[in-house]
């Protein structure tokens, strides 16, 4: 039996699709699944890695994606009506994901109280806390916790709840009344998209709820975003963007829509 080829090992000719079939082939992974691979195109499409490459630099060019860290992924002010599990979130742009956390640090004072959303930014927002924090941190994402965990001289406060389990954390009128409580000098906020136009967004109910309540009770409210979340708009409204405080990003955020969001009003903080 033949030993089988891989796609980035295909020559140039292997492919049949000319340029723009390929480049339009790609546009509708993008537009199912939103994120993708070079090496997961190349597959679906049987060419070299270096063709697919040279697809994404031209579609890329012509404003129709933006390439991330390791993947690529649409443009423009889009409606999501998903988005990639916990796990596969926590893989995807962990570099990004450090330099919105080490911009967040920056807006930490020592004895801060801080509440920490959901989602895998958050996570790395606390890995990231300044080694003199000695503030509360107050969440309802279990990961927090399990970050901190070691740091004894942080003020830990769980909101418990209504387990979603894909999450790993609490949500619900239990995790609301016990949040109702605090008052945060500063909160960074997990979310779907970030839009000019369409304000904060995300796609879970009961998580939006338990955001509100930290928006209302923050002195200053930050939303953590990379890049492929400027422009996004998901299922469910959360606020406008002039209750907002700013929005974190990383170095790869497109500077259209960073301008769009500064423009609009909304400070968009970058790491230098």
């Amino acid at each position: 039996m033949p030993e089988a080829t891989s796609a980035a090992a295909l020559p140039e000719q292997a492919s049949a699709l000319l340029p723009e079939q390929r480049r339009s082939r790609i546009l509708a992974v993008l537009g199912s699944q939103e994120l993708a691979r070079p090496a997961e195109l190349a597959a679906e499409l049987q060419v070299s890695l270096e063709t697919v490459r040279r697809d994404l630099v031209a579609l890329e060019q012509e404003g129709r994606l933006r390439r991330v860290y390791g993947a690529a992924t649409l443009t423009g002010d889009r409606r999501r009506t998903s988005e990639p599990g916990r796990e596969e979130r926590a893989q995807l742009l962990r570099e990004a994901k450090d330099e919105i956390s080490r911009v967040a640090a920056g807006l930490v004072a020592e004895d801060d109280t801080v509440f920490l959303d959901v989602g895998t930014t958050a996570e790395a927002v606390a890995r990231h806390l300044p080694a003199g924090f000695r503030g509360l941190v107050v969440t309802n994402n279990v990961m927090v916790v399990l970050a901190l965990r070691h740091r004894p001289e942080v003020d830990l406060h769980l909101l418990g709840g209504k387990v979603r389990h894909d999450e790993v954390s609490c949500s619900g009128s239990d995790t609301i009344r016990a949040l109702s409580q605090f008052n945060a000098d500063v909160a960074f906020l997990g979310c779907g998209g970030i839009s000019a136009t369409r304000g904060l967004t995300d796609y879970d109910a009961d998580e939006i709820s338990v955001r509100m309540v930290m928006l209302a009770n923050a002195t200053r409210a930050f939303v953590l975003a990379d890049s492929t979340k400027l422009g996004q708009v998901a299922t469910r409204r959360v606020c406008g963007i002039e209750v907002l405080a700013g929005v974190l990003s990383n170095r790869a955020a497109e500077p259209g829509q960073v301008a769009e969001l500064r423009e609009a009003g909304l400070p968009v903080l970058l790491p230098s």
